[in-house]
Parts: structure tokens; sequence; C-alpha cells
């Protein structure tokens, strides 16, 4: 009878993708699985993905646009906030479910192996249902105000890498940290918060200082919601914010990764 060995991994390790690959209908199943759970014994089911976003907007337009007359660049605001809450959901929503993907399947790490990068990956792309129909939302505004995209439309494939690569590379690192510090959890969610206020969901870039700008476009968040909002009102692309936060995101998920990778191996001991 054959015997398979499986050592832990030491030191900083790259991520084999092929083993990825070979357990892809695992991850397929913990995605199909998170969204059923999400919407498990509710009335309005994937509705709840429509009234989230859309009722934040209105709120933010009533309180920011409404009451504190926030500058929304000569665009109706609630578009002006629905570009931006369309992807900050999605990053906020990763955060949240990957932060908690190892800890909450801790019965699946001590006692069957796998690569225990599926979880936060199945957590994320589990997010990304929500973020589909989010995206219809957003289409009948759109039509609603008259506004035609332009051609820089085209980009949006980029920045869409960029907020996929920020966000599981951030959720590496909080699932990782979890494992051994509990404190993750309690502390993710004024972590949000405070993410949403340094971020231009609520306002625009311009109301920075010109001067603190560049520091500011290193939140990869930055350049996605205001490149989203360029090419959605078809506006000029702000690459000077776009090309800052790239190079964060890319640093965060290489980090994210091996950082990750690292720490598998007391994965099981802590769970």
């Amino acid at each position: 009878m054959n015997k398979i060995i499986i050592e832990p991994s030491k030191g900083w390790k790259v991520v084999d993708v092929g083993e990825l690959w070979r357990y892809k209908d695992l991850l397929y199943f913990l995605t199909v699985r998170g969204i059923k759970a999400r919407y498990a014994q509710s009335v309005l089911g994937v509705g709840w993905a429509i009234i989230q976003p859309l009722f934040t907007t209105l709120v933010f337009t009533v309180v920011f646009g409404g009451l504190a007359k926030v500058d929304s660049d000569g665009m109706p605001y609630i578009l002006f906030s629905y570009l931006a809450l369309w992807p900050w959901n999605y990053f906020s929503g990763t955060l949240s479910e990957s932060a908690n993907s190892l800890v909450a399947n801790a019965g699946m790490i001590t006692k069957v192996y796998f690569p225990r990068l599926i979880l936060p990956l199945a957590a994320i792309f589990s997010k990304l249902l929500d973020f589909i129909i989010s995206f219809i939302v957003l289409l009948g505004l759109l039509i609603y105000f008259k506004v035609m995209p332009g051609w820089n439309l085209a980009f949006l494939p980029l920045l869409l890498v960029q907020l996929l690569m920020a966000s599981l590379g951030i959720g590496m690192i909080l699932s990782a940290m979890a494992v051994q510090y509990r404190d993750v959890k309690y502390a993710l969610t004024f972590l949000v918060q405070l993410l949403l206020y340094l971020a231009p969901v609520v306002y625009s870039t311009t109301a920075v200082p010109e001067h603190w700008q560049f520091v500011y476009s290193l939140n990869p968040m930055v350049g996605v919601i205001e490149g989203i909002r360029a090419m959605f009102l078809d506006r000029p692309m702000p690459w000077e914010w776009i090309w800052p936060g790239a190079i964060v995101a890319v640093t965060v998920f290489v980090f994210g990764l091996f950082y990750f990778r690292r720490m598998e191996k007391v994965f099981a001991d802590v769970a």
C-alpha cells in the first residue's frame, strides 16, 4: 500500500498553481455552498444584493448629498455614490468573508488535507454573485439618468483585476492572522468602517488637498472607484490616481500569497 507523506512547508514558498487546479472541484463546491448559505431561509434571497447597496445609496444621498451638500463633480449624487458602492461593497464583503474563512472551516482543516488557499478563494468568489447583481442595478441607474459610458469602459477588466488583487491579498493576510489572533474578527468591523471613509465613496478625490492626493491614491480602492466613475460617465481616466494603487494592490497580493503559505503549517494546530 502506497503512502503519501505531506510535510509542512518551510520558509516563504510560492503557491502551487497545479495543486490548486487539482482541487478546482472543491473550490467550486465551497463557492456554491457559500452562496447558498448566505441566502438560506431568507425570504428575499438574492434580493438582498439589490436592497442593501440601493438603500445605503439612498441614505448617503440624503445625508451627504442633501444635508451636507457634498460635491459630486456635477453628477446626480445617487449615481455618484452608487458607482463607488458597487466596487466598495464587494471589497468590504470579501474582507469579512475571507478573514473568517479558515476559522469557520476549522473542522475541515484539522481532518483532511487540501490547499488551504481554497478557503479564502471560495469566500471571495462567492461574493461575485452579489457583485454581478449590483451591476445590473447600476445599468438601471445609467438608463434612468440617460448616461452613456464612453470607450474608457474597455479598461474595466484592468480595474476589476486591481479590485480582485487588493481583495484577495488583504483577505489572505487577514485570514491567516485570524487563525492565531481571534481579535482580527472583532477589529475587522471597525476597520471596514474606517476604510469606507478613507476611500472616495461619499466624496470625490478632488476634495482631498492636492499635495496629499498621491499619498491618498496609494489606497488601491481610490483608483478603482475613481476609474469606474470616469469610464461609466465618459470622463478622462484618472491614471494619476490609478497606477499608485495598482502597484500597492500587486504588492499586497504577492505578499499575501507568501505570508499565507508561510503560516499554513500552523493552521491545523491552532484552528
